[in-house]
């Protein structure tokens, strides 16, 4: 059982050394093939550990398994060993499951690129990455994993490092994410100098015996590492950028790894945030603006790509209001649901894009749907699926975060059913855009329009029943059924039910909540319907927009106001420092004290005559100066 727990995350970072080591000479097939496997392998190990977890008693679902030493010193020591519990077992998974199907997609979707084998490399190191980040066992082991997955990140979103775009993207992100970072590293300092380990079992078994105070502001600045990685505002503008990347990548980053990496870690330190009520609340308020707020700009977007960044930055905010409340359960269940039509969302626009030659303007668009049938069905499941409509996966995890902000706060449920409710317009606007009308791309594009190959529609499909049967996992108890998956995970989070008291709601009311969301839904996707396929709309050119359709078109100018209040004074101020300090200061110094040295010489030449006479008459004047002050002295 240790060995096969310590092969997940070895496998991928295997595969990664030997297809990098050999990328230049090693044959296509043989990479993608050695990659695949790789994560494929480490899948199945995983639900080999998930079905032996499943069946061991409540109390025994967690257990450590230490690898080797890492670092032991005088008040200090941290092992290379991975937690296994029912919340990592989730997470993997889904890392290597859904991984695992990128991987073969990228197959079909990179087959002429140039960079082939150095793409498989990159993505079996994300995948490594990802899975130490949610196994370590202690928090120094989560951060390497954490930093780890940023790298991989700016690898593959600058992937095309020949395009300057693509380039400043990678940056962005990169940066952005440091900024995070920094909050969860000193979160991190704060834990070791206050409970003198950073193991989180002995964390949390002794929080309670921490000043309230100071497990606030770690928990608050461990929730600014997570606002970065999981793009929560204000750290979120990377994440539509990261669209400069393949579209594998962008799946990759947005449903399987990277931005449940924040969801992961507050979930982890629930007992930490169930000690504190005001970075719960923070977490709340954080995830209600920006569940709303990236909902009302996808509304607006025209590239199919941008659209679904912002649907992953609105459920995300989603998934931080269920956390803010307390749900970590179902917080977790709709990360798993999100997992699968999010990937199937952005496999499927890269199917649409790749029939095109890479058109990703839905205003080009249209008439679609008898051209690509593959991509047009599991594309409308993960519509379905994310609009919440029942019995996709969405809806159950959807409904669950829905009822228990109703039961925090009236205005909470407000706000999260307004993000939802824009959901459904945005992606059914995408996909009537897409798929209905007349087509409007050119004659010679629809001329070479295709289905794309197996390698790519076969992901599409496993993804599409995951996002019709992925919600079975956690019916609720209103629907009679037996919420698994909260029980599953209940051993996790056990210790912050005894902190933190969720209210329940009635299985009436809950019922008629589900009722009216679902009819609100349908209205929502009927009124996207009469105005993109009855009204055969198309939206608007850029330059035709005023108003409020241009601020969100043109994302409420976020972006424009971090230049202006951000960047562009940094700039300023480093070229202050630049000349001032640097030139005038340091350089002033350095080039003073060289200069001086070449003035001396100069002047100190002047006593090299050559004359025996004028040496002898100064060493006698030089010695009567020496006695003299010795005397004096």
């Amino acid at each position: 059982m240790n060995f096969l727990i310590t092969l997940i995350p070895v496998l991928p970072l295997l595969g990664f050394i030997i297809i990098a080591l050999n990328y230049k000479k090693m044959i296509h097939g043989v990479a993608s093939f050695i990659a695949c496997g790789m994560v494929f392998i480490s899948f199945i190990l995983a639900v080999v550990v998930f079905l032996q977890l499943l069946f061991l008693p409540e109390d025994q679902r967690a257990f450590s398994v230490t690898v080797f030493d890492w670092i032991h010193t005088a008040g200090f020591s941290a092992d290379i060993s991975f937690l296994v519990d029912p919340l990592s077992s989730l997470f993997l998974l889904i890392i290597t499951g859904v991984g695992f199907l990128i991987h073969l997609y990228s197959i079909g979707y990179m087959h002429d690129d140039a960079g082939y084998n150095k793409f498989f490399s990159y993505l079996n190191l994300f995948v490594f990455f990802m899975l130490l980040l949610v196994m370590g066992s202690n928090y120094l082991l989560m951060f390497v994993g954490w930093e780890g997955v940023g790298l991989c990140s700016y690898l593959l979103i600058g992937f095309w490092f020949k395009n300057t775009d693509y380039n400043k993207a990678a940056n962005k992100a990169f940066i952005m994410n440091r900024i995070g970072d920094l909050g969860l590293l000193i979160g991190i300092i704060l834990i070791f100098v206050n409970f003198k380990s950073i193991n989180y079992h002995e964390v949390f078994v002794n929080a309670a015996e921490v000043d309230p105070s100071t497990i606030s502001l770690i928990a608050i600045l461990l929730f600014i590492g997570a606002m970065g990685k999981s793009a929560q505002i204000p750290l979120y503008t990377w994440l539509p950028d990261a669209m400069a990347g393949p579209t594998p990548v962008s799946a990759l980053i947005h449903a399987a790894t990277m931005v449940t990496a924040g969801i992961y870690m507050v979930a982890r330190n629930n007992v930490l945030y169930s000690m504190s009520p005001a970075a719960l609340q923070l977490v709340l308020i954080v995830g209600l603006a920006t569940a709303l707020f990236a909902a009302t700009i996808a509304v607006a977007q025209n590239d199919i790509k941008k659209v679904l960044a912002y649907s992953t930055v609105s459920q995300l905010g989603l998934i931080f209001v269920s956390l803010g409340v307390g749900a970590y359960s179902s917080g977790i269940f709709h990360m798993a649901t999100h997992a699968f039509f999010k990937a199937l969302l952005f496999l499927g626009a890269g199917s649409v894009i790749h029939a095109l030659g890479g058109e990703q303007d839905i205003r080009k668009m249209g008439g679609l749907k008898k051209h690509l049938p593959v991509t047009y069905l599991t594309f409308l499941a993960g519509v379905l699926a994310i609009s919440g409509i029942p019995p996709f996966a969405g809806f159950f995890s959807k409904d669950e975060i829905l009822a228990h902000a109703f039961a925090q706060s009236p205005v909470a449920y407000g706000v999260a059913l307004l993000a939802s409710l824009l959901t459904s317009f945005y992606m059914f606007r995408l996909f009537f855009l897409t798929f209905f009308g007349t087509p409007r791309a050119s004659h010679e594009v629809m001329h070479h329009i295709h289905e794309s190959p197996k390698s790519m529609s076969v992901p599409l499909m496993v993804l599409a029943v995951l996002s019709v049967v992925g919600g079975f996992m956690n019916v609720p108890e209103a629907l009679g059924g037996s919420a698994w998956l909260n029980e599953f995970l209940s051993p996790v989070f056990a210790p912050s039910q005894g902190i933190l008291e969720l209210h329940h709601l009635e299985h009436s009311t809950e019922l008629g909540l589900m009722g009216l969301v679902v009819v609100l839904t349908l209205a929502i996707i009927g009124i996207a319907y009469f105005r993109y396929v009855k009204g055969n709309q198309v939206p608007a050119a850029e330059g035709t927009l005023t108003g409020v359709q241009n601020a969100v078109y043109n994302k409420y100018y976020i972006d424009e106001i971090y230049d202006a209040i951000v960047v562009k004074p940094l700039f300023w101020l480093s070229k202050q420092f630049d000349n001032i300090v640097e030139r005038l200061g340091i350089d002033g110094i350095v080039n003073a004290l060289g200069g001086g040295v070449v003035k001396g010489s100069q002047v100190f030449r002047l006593l090299q005559t050559g004359s025996i006479g004028f040496y002898i008459f100064a060493m006698a004047i030089s010695i009567i100066l020496m006695l003299t002050f010795f005397v004096i002295w």
